[in-house]
């Protein structure tokens, strides 16, 4: 069982990696450039300059340690809230049609890079549509990622060889992504409920 969870839970993330390298460095600096000045001090404590260059590294950097997918939530936050708003009801789980229906419009709004970044950190978030959301990222003519092959994927750090203020300062950047994720979530769900109360 955990076997198979660590290898669900490394091909989301190599979804989301993928999603990274493929958005423009165009569709990042407009989406960083509107960003409010609470996400733009949530995406400064992952990367070290709020920029496309910046977001790279820290998605490089932050493969492991959950980084990657923070700064994934905060850039696509305004994405999300579009996308549960447009679903309604259904945002908690919807299905692949309600889901296909909605799309053009946030890739209309949101650029094609932005929306597969959203897409691809709901699946590392286990959202309860990943496999939906998994299948539109590999097979839809419009959403689908580059191939796995054209990129790299860093490898796993032994982490043993670490030094105790690397192990503490790793564990004190989790807690902060941990947080990051949690605000999100819900934010998210204060979203959805808001949209279902209209």
């Amino acid at each position: 069982m955990a076997v198979n969870q660590m290898k669900n839970r490394m091909q989301a993330l190599g979804l989301l990696d993928r999603a990274f390298k493929a958005a423009s460095d165009e569709e990042l600096s407009v989406t960083i450039g509107a960003l409010d000045d609470d996400h733009r001090d949530g995406l400064e404590s992952f990367v070290e300059a709020a920029s496309a260059d910046g977001v790279r590294s820290g998605v490089k950097a932050g493969r492991i340690d959950g980084g990657m997918e923070a700064i994934a939530a905060i850039i696509t936050d305004a994405a999300l809230a579009d996308c549960i708003e447009q679903l309604g009801d259904n945002a908690d789980n919807p299905s692949s049609d309600q889901l296909r229906e909605v799309m053009p419009g946030i890739v209309e709004r949101h650029t094609i890079g932005i929306s597969r970044i959203m897409l691809a950190g709901t699946v590392a978030g286990e959202a309860p549509a990943s496999a939906i959301i998994r299948d539109l990222l590999k097979n839809d003519d419009t959403l689908k990622l580059p191939k796995a092959e054209e990129v790299e994927i860093a490898p796993l750090i032994d982490t043993s060889k670490r030094s105790d203020d690397e192990q503490a300062e790793l564990r004190a950047k989790r807690k902060a992504t941990k947080r990051a994720k949690q605000e999100a979530e819900r934010a998210r769900r204060a979203q959805a409920a808001a949209s279902r109360g209209r």
